[in-house]
Parts: C-alpha cells; sequence; structure tokens
C-alpha cells in the first residue's frame, strides 16, 4: 500500500485544441466515477479527465482504504438544511449504506482487483468518556436511519475477540464497511472509465475554467459540461475559503510475523478507529501489514497541500506509539509513510452543487469519509448534468453550500488551536480515568464548526 504516484500506469498528456461533451477536472474517485456514470447513462458523450499530476496523486491513492458509511457531515445539519428533515437525512444515510454494496459489486462487474473484503469496522474507546460518546454516536446513527444490526454495542470482551487492544472499554461494530487498497482502487477505475471510451490525461493541469472553456498548459478545451472534482486542492476553481485542505498522514509496518497476529487477532480483517478526539484509522493490508493514519500536521498556512506527502519524523514516531499503545510488546517497523489532504468546508459537510446555466458543477467536502462519497457524489453529478432524477440527485447535500472559512491567520490559528486542545482533551480524559467527554473537546468541536 503506497503512494499511487509513484506505481500508476501511464496515461497521455494533453495538447491542442478539442471539443468534449464533458470535461473532468480532477483524476480522483470522484471524477473517475463521474466519468464512468456518465459514459453509463449517455455512451455516446465524449468524456475527458484531466488529471494535474498522475491519476489518484490526491487523496484517492493515500487514503485509509474505507469504503464506509460514513457520511460527509453531520446529519442533523443536513436535516434542518432541507425541507424533508429527518427523513431526508436518513435517505441520505441509507444511500450511502447501500452503496457499499454497490461499489463492490461494481469492482467484481469491472474485475477491479483492490484488495476489497468486508469485514466492517470496528470503533475502539480507551476510556469510559469515550465509550460514552460512542453509546451516544449509535443513539444518533439509530436515529438516523440505521437498525441495530448495523451499529453493535461491544463488550471489552467482544472487542477484544476481535482485536485484542489492550485495555479497551468496549466498543461499536459497524458491518456495512469494506477494506481496499486505494491505489489499486483507483487505477483499476481508470482502467474501467478508459474502456467505456473516456479520454484520460495525466500532468495536463486546468489553468482556467470558465462556462464552456477549459484553458491548460498546451491547449484548450471546448465543452458543454465541466465537473469540478478536485476535492482538497479546489481553490484555485471555487475559492480558497470555500474550503480548505486538512493534512493526514499515514504510515504502514512492516509484514508481521504469525505470532504477533495471534497475540493481536484481527482475523476478520475489519477496518478500525478510536474514539479519541485526535483519532486514528487503520486496516490489516492484504499482505499482512498494518496501515494506519492520523491527522499529523492538520493545516499549512493559507492553504498549502503540501505536494508529494513527505511525512514528519514526529509524525511517524506518534503513529507507531499508538500501534504500541494498542498492541504492548509487539515491535512494530514502519517501512512507508506518506501525507496527503482532503477538503473540509466550514461546517465540515460536503456538498453536491450543478449550475445548468453555466454548465459547471462540483462534489467536494467530503471531510475525510471520501471513498463512498466521491462514489455517490460523482454519480449524483452525472446524473445531476444529464438531467436523470433519481433519489441521490434530492439527497440534502444537493445544492448545500457551507459559509466560507475565515481569511488568514485566523483560520490557521482556529484549526490549529481546535486540534491543539482536543490533544489536551484526551490526555485530560485519561489521566482522570472521566466518564464524560472534557469542556476543552466540546470547546474546540464549536470552534471547528463540527456542532450546531
Amino acid at each position: 500500500m503506497s503512494n499511487v504516484e509513484a506505481e500508476s500506469p501511464e496515461y497521455g498528456q494533453y495538447q491542442g485544441d478539442s471539443d468534449v461533451d464533458i470535461a473532468i477536472i480532477g483524476g480522483g474517485l470522484t471524477g473517475l466515477w463521474a466519468a464512468y456514470f456518465a459514459k453509463q447513462l449517455e455512451p455516446s458523450l465524449k468524456v475527458a479527465v484531466f488529471e494535474a499530476e498522475r491519476i489518484g496523486y490526491g487523496a484517492s491513492g493515500r487514503n485509509g482504504g474505507w469504503v464506509s458509511a460514513l457520511v460527509p457531515g453531520n446529519r442533523k445539519k443536513f436535516a434542518k438544511a432541507v425541507q424533508g428533515g429527518v427523513d431526508s437525512a436518513k435517505a441520505f444515510q441509507r444511500e450511502f449504506i447501500s452503496s457499499v454494496n454497490t461499489i463492490l459489486a461494481t469492482l467484481e462487474k469491472e474485475d477491479i482487483q483492490a484488495d476489497q473484503h468486508k469485514g466492517g469496522t470496528l470503533s475502539a474507546a480507551h476510556t469510559a468518556a469515550g465509550l460514552n460518546r460512542l453509546k451516544a454516536k449509535r443513539s444518533a446513527d439509530l436515529a438516523y436511519g440505521l437498525d441495530e444490526s448495523e451499529v453493535q454495542l461491544l463488550s471489552p470482551a467482544d472487542f477484544q475477540s476481535r482485536i485484542n487492544i489492550a485495555g479497551v472499554h468496549g466498543g461499536l461494530y459497524y458491518p456495512d464497511v469494506a477494506r481496499v487498497n486505494p491505489a489499486k482502487l483507483v487505477r483499476g477505475l481508470a482502467a474501467a472509465a478508459s474502456r467505456l471510451g473516456v479520454d484520460i490525461y495525466e500532468h495536463s493541469r486546468v489553468i482556467s475554467a470558465a462556462s464552456g472553456l477549459l484553458s491548460l498548459g498546451r491547449g484548450t478545451v471546448r465543452t458543454g459540461k465541466t465537473f469540478i472534482c478536485t476535492e482538497g486542492y479546489s481553490g484555485p476553481f471555487l475559492g480558497k475559503r470555500r474550503l480548505i485542505p486538512i493534512n493526514s498522514s499515514m504510515i504502514v509496518t512492516r509484514p508481521l510475523d504469525e505470532a504477533a497476529w495471534e497475540r493481536i487477532g484481527w482475523a476478520g480483517l475489519e477496518c478500525l478507529n478510536d474514539s479519541a478526539h485526535t483519532f486514528i484509522y487503520a486496516q490489516r493490508t492484504a499482505d499482512n501489514r498494518i496501515a494506519i493514519g492520523g491527522r499529523g500536521t492538520p493545516y499549512r498556512f493559507a492553504s498549502g497541500t503540501g505536494g508529494h506527502g513527505q511525512t514528519a519524523a514526529s509524525t511517524v514516531r506518534q503513529l507507531t506509539g499508538r500501534l504500541e499503545s494498542f498492541f504492548p510488546g509487539i515491535r512494530f517497523e514502519p517501512e512507508h509513510a506518506w501525507s496527503g489532504v482532503l477538503g473540509v468546508t466550514r461546517d465540515w459537510n460536503g456538498g453536491v452543487n450543478w449550475d445548468p446555466a453555466a454548465g459547471i458543477g462540483s462534489s467536494i467536502g467530503y471531510a475525510g469519509h471520501g471513498v463512498t462519497a466521491a462514489f455517490v457524489g460523482g454519480r449524483t453529478l452525472a446524473e445531476l448534468a444529464l438531467d436523470r432524477n433519481t433519489v441521490r440527485t434530492s439527497l440534502p447535500w444537493v445544492g448545500y453550500r457551507a459559509r466560507n472559512w475565515e481569511p488568514e491567520p485566523v483560520r490557521w490559528l482556529g484549526v490549529h488551536a481546535m486540534y491543539k486542545l482536543f490533544g489536551i482533551a484526551d490526555s485530560w480524559e485519561e489521566a482522570r480515568k472521566a466518564r464524560q467527554t472534557s469542556l476543552i473537546a466540546k470547546f474546540g468541536s464549536r470552534l471547528a464548526g463540527l456542532h450546531e
């Protein structure tokens, strides 16, 4: 599991002057799914994808590999924003649940081998306060469309029978989640789209996108419809304050031996996260490594994106330390490390927007839940642009726009203050064996816009 930039196949660089029906900016999962579904809906369309670097260069090739039912944002906020209220938010949640199996079925149909395995997700509570947060989350899940079998409360013993985390207080199990290798997924999807007749161009940066015209370094493209599918890299097209790139880092260990896996368990190949405010996300890979991620250095001044993904040594040590605290006595050797950015709006709610007059649309703001969100968002964007009325085109994130982020240096100070407060809150809860969430964390959440 590694940065896709080093391994993806080479697609041609765009040059010249041409006409297409749909031009897609961004060669990640959103853009490729949008292209795939546009060709499924209308095979005669001329569809082209323009990627500034390599296919999957952004979050699509650097993520934690979770095909999950997590929606990109706060369901209560979405319910308040639309006429359908809670029922609309429930429909949104149900669409994400059903999309997990639809993605897996599509991978099978297109013979995409991405190490996919549907083992569910385990959310671990390391403290009593963390367990109470998970119980509250379960209540919210049940209120917004999940049933009892889809979010199961686990005792410490039940949890440790699956993954033997030291001192775990219990947790939640969600069966509707699959593990994938994100680099393999994005490469396989690009190949599937190409087979349908989608033209894919790498190293083809779009400099500007006006209604009906794209300007690139080596040419121009006239188009009837433009999809902006650039997630954390969307600033040049949508404005730097529309969403910001939040940095997330990952390490992957050397393969563990059989004795280590006997102590750890993890035979079900579940995805793993926890209830800490400075949370982690992880998976057991197909070649018996552990890939684990966390925020590291969360935000660069003036919405910097961090380029090729170099990862600070301190972040590598931090993530390795988390593994060592989960599984004491086992030696973990990081073999690879990388970083990438995800797109976050001011209220952490994503949105799919289509302007028929301008012929320009976007799907952005996945806030770290991007693998399934890219599928639903790209599919919805294609349906909106091609005048298809579906369950997806009436979901509450369609047409949703959060307010802009503050100008610099306010947003840099705010984001870093939020993560600092979360770290202090975790330490406070652990040291005091707290049963309730720290007021420090609640203040950090409100500062971030995570709550109403």
